[in-house]
C-alpha cells in the first residue's frame, strides 16, 4: 500500500471519455482499490452484480439514501447512481487509495467531505470523437446516445473544479499522465 491512510481518487468526465478504461488501469497498481457503485440501471451485457455495479431497485436505493449508506448519489441519464460508504471508509482506513468513477454531480457532493481526495476529469479531444466512441461501444440506441451527448457541454463546464484535467486523445499517454499525477508506483518500484 502506498499511504498510511488512503485517499479518494475521483474520476469523472463525459460518457465514453475513457473513465472506465482509466480506473481499470489504476486498480492494477498496488494499494489501489475500486469502489463499486450502486445503480438502479439494469446490467449491460457482460456486467456482473457486485463487480461492475451493485444493481439495486429504486426502493433499495432510496433506503440507502435515507440510511446514510451513500457518500454521494446522483440522478444521471435517468438512473440513480451512488457510492456505498462502508467499503470506501474501510479501504481508506486500511491505507488503500480508492478509485471512484462518478458523475460531476457526485464529485461536487464530495468536495465538501472530510476525506482526503484528488480528482481527475477525463475530457475527450472533441464531441465528434465522443460520438464515434459511443457508436463503437454499441451499448446505447440512437435516442440514448443523443441523450447522453446532450449533457456533455454541461459536464465539461465542471472540469475547472477538478484537481487535474486530462485529455484522452491517446489512451496510453493519458493513463501515464494520470499515474504520474497521482504518484502511483508499480510493485517493483516500491520494493527498490
Amino acid at each position: 500500500m502506498s499511504n498510511s491512510s488512503g485517499r479518494l481518487i475521483v474520476v469523472s468526465g463525459p460518457t465514453a471519455a475513457g473513465k472506465s478504461t482509466l480506473w481499470r488501469r489504476l486498480v492494477t497498481f498496488p494499494g489501489v482499490r475500486f469502489s463499486v457503485s450502486a445503480t438502479t440501471r439494469p446490467p449491460r451485457a457482460g456486467e456482473v452484480d457486485g463487480r461492475d455495479y451493485h444493481f439495486v431497485s429504486a426502493e433499495r436505493f432510496a433506503t440507502m439514501i435515507d440510511g446514510g449508506e451513500l457518500l454521494e448519489h446522483a440522478l444521471v441519464h435517468g438512473r440513480h447512481y451512488g457510492t456505498p460508504r462502508r467499503a470506501v471508509e474501510e479501504n481508506l482506513a486500511a491505507g488503500f487509495d480508492v478509485v471512484l468513477e462518478i458523475d460531476v454531480q457526485g464529485a461536487t457532493q464530495l468536495q465538501d467531505c472530510s476525506l482526503p481526495m484528488v480528482s481527475v476529469f477525463v475530457a475527450p479531444p472533441s464531441i465528434d470523437v465522443l460520438r464515434e466512441r459511443l457508436g463503437r461501444r454499441g451499448t446505447e440506441d440512437p435516442v440514448e446516445m443523443e441523450r447522453r451527448l446532450s449533457v456533455v457541454a454541461k459536464e465539461m463546464e465542471h472540469a475547472r473544479h477538478y484537481h487535474h484535467v486530462v485529455i484522452n486523445d491517446d489512451l496510453e499517454r493519458m493513463v501515464a499522465e494520470v499515474v504520474q499525477l497521482l504518484g502511483l508506483q508499480t510493485a517493483v518500484e516500491e520494493e527498490e
